[in-house]
């Protein structure tokens, strides 16, 4: 058994299979069959479920839980369409950044990789939201949009939060699915449910809570703002308590920093070099795997020992999730 080599084209209706009793559902999550091996599907997988790949580190907000504070060029199209193709079986491509809509040529990007029928999503502030909605509408399968809560705790944390809110208006009148995306401090949990309610008011397919990581920005935030798994926990069940309250559609999430999910994501940066991350002894976060301008993600994979990670934390197996019946990540 295989996964993920030669995904084909979603639809935003229709659901993805990618091998190995892993499907790609409704345009949001991945679902494993409830018959499937998953250390067998592990064991047997030849490329990862889903890749970060920054298609630039520049941003037009300056979050203050931000990671990715190293500034780097942006690839070429030429780089990019070199990475594409060296990361062909993988089952999604998150075009990252930065913030991605920044660069004017991202209608491009998407068509690169939706052409080569990668499932394709795009974390973003959303502030160019009215630049590339029609361009990119129906290539793309969410939009997961940073924001924190209402008004002055996004525009506190974030940004903008009259931008951010404008460029969503543009990505819905586009008919793109949102997802949101919100970092939590402690002095943001009372924000939460304002959250999760904006969250059903945009018909999002989720909402996706993490806790910061100590780097970049983030190694500048008292220290009071980080939460403990069991705050993190108390907060998830109010939210669910909530959710059943006020019949809020939205499927919730939520990753908190834990040994079962460390090195999970594996992260592509502009200069093609590939890392597992979060791994917490690594400077940065960072473990290095190689470059996919060089060689392709299968052979990376290979060296690559968060694997059972990668696909606990994709299944939904090692993070707090509620909204679906099936098995389902982030």
């Amino acid at each position: 058994m295989t996964t993920m080599l030669g995904t084909p084209q979603m639809s935003r209706r229709s659901a993805v299979d990618l091998g190995g009793g892993v499907s790609f559902a409704a345009g949001h999550h991945f679902t494993l069959d409830p018959t499937a091996d998953l250390d067998q599907l592990v064991a047997d997988s030849t490329g990862p479920l889903s890749v970060i790949l920054q298609v630039t580190k520049r941003c037009n907000f300056d979050c203050s839980f931000c990671s990715e504070t190293l500034q780097l060029p942006d690839p070429t199209l030429g780089q990019l369409e070199r990475m594409r193709d060296h990361l062909k079986g993988v089952g999604r491509v998150f075009l990252s950044g930065g913030e991605p809509l920044l660069r004017e040529d991202f209608g491009d990007v998407v068509d690169m990789f939706a052409d080569e029928k990668f499932i394709v999503a795009v974390p973003t502030n959303a502030t160019k939201g009215l630049a590339h909605a029609r361009r990119i509408a129906g290539k793309v399968a969410f939009m997961n949009v940073g924001l924190e809560g209402p008004r002055a705790t996004t525009t506190r944390v974030r940004g903008d939060y009259d931008q951010v809110m404008a460029g969503v208006r543009a990505l819905k009148d586009a008919g793109l699915p949102l997802s949101l995306s919100a970092v939590v401090y402690r002095s943001t949990l009372t924000a939460l449910p304002f959250t999760y309610q904006i969250a059903d008011l945009l018909e999002a397919g989720k909402l996706k809570l993490i806790l910061p990581l100590r780097k970049g920005n983030a190694l500048d935030l008292d220290e009071k703002e980080f939460i403990t798994e069991e705050e993190a926990a108390e907060a998830f069940g109010r939210l669910q308590e909530l959710r059943a309250v006020h019949d809020w559609t939205p499927a919730l999430r939520m990753t908190t920093w834990t040994p079962h999910n460390e090195g999970h994501m594996i992260c592509v940066e502009p200069t093609g070099a590939v890392n597992a991350w979060p791994v917490y002894d690594a400077k940065d976060l960072f473990e290095p795997l190689g470059n996919v301008l060089k060689e392709p993600i299968t052979e990376i994979w290979k060296r690559y020992r968060f694997k059972a990670n990668h696909f606990a934390k994709y299944l939904g197996r090692s993070i707090r999730t509620t909204g679906h019946t099936e098995a389902v990540s982030a």
